[in-house]
């Protein structure tokens, strides 16, 4: 599997090894072994699969509170998404920053999402599917999130009008979010 830096801590693109022959393909989704060599200790409890019916479909910039906070390892299976991180860990180098990339059923390429990010994505075809796993479990009264449209983080979201939650219309900007998520540097090997 290939690691990709992506500038911001922690946050890590991978792209595994895919084995394509007359029947199809083979790859491996997830290898526990490769993440403790990386430093990555999540404990993944839970995967979850979410399909979208149209392009547009925006779903984000989600996170969960503390003591619930997640980490996450997500792709897509079917279709595409423009899939985005923001960095909210306080005293980080690069809080407020985001990361951007395609994810999709032909590149296979998925993105580490450590604790302490607002995550979110935008379906780019039809029919398309996304998976992830979570290091913690889904915990709805201490869930919260980051309006994907603000002018302070101005992501370049493709150019789909947006469909989205009532939920998703509501969320603060960045300058109105207290982080309680800290950043810590990798320790010096």
């Amino acid at each position: 599997m290939q690691i990709i830096e992506t500038g911001i801590p922690g946050l890590l693109r991978l792209e595994p090894r895919v084995f394509r022959d007359e029947r199809g393909f083979f790859l491996e989704t997830y290898r526990r072994e490769l993440f403790d060599r990386l430093g990555v200790a999540a404990g993944f409890v839970q995967d979850n699969h979410a399909r979208s019916e149209q392009p547009g479909v925006l779903r984000g910039l989600h996170f969960q509170l503390p003591p619930a906070a997640q980490a996450k390892l997500v792709w897509a299976t079917r279709g595409a998404v423009y899939d985005v991180a923001v960095d909210l860990r306080a005293g980080s180098p690069t809080y407020g920053k985001w990361y951007g990339c395609e994810l999709s059923e032909r590149n296979f390429a998925r993105l580490f999402v450590p604790r302490g990010f607002a995550h979110g994505y935008m379906t780019l075809e039809p029919g398309t599917e996304f998976q992830y796993k979570v290091d913690a479990y889904y915990a709805p009264e201490i869930e919260g999130g980051i309006a994907w449209d603000d002018p302070d983080l101005a992501i370049p979201w493709p150019d789909i009008p947006p469909i989205l939650s009532d939920k998703d219309r509501r969320l603060p900007r960045l300058r109105d979010f207290d982080s309680p998520f800290t950043f810590e540097p990798a320790p010096q090997a």
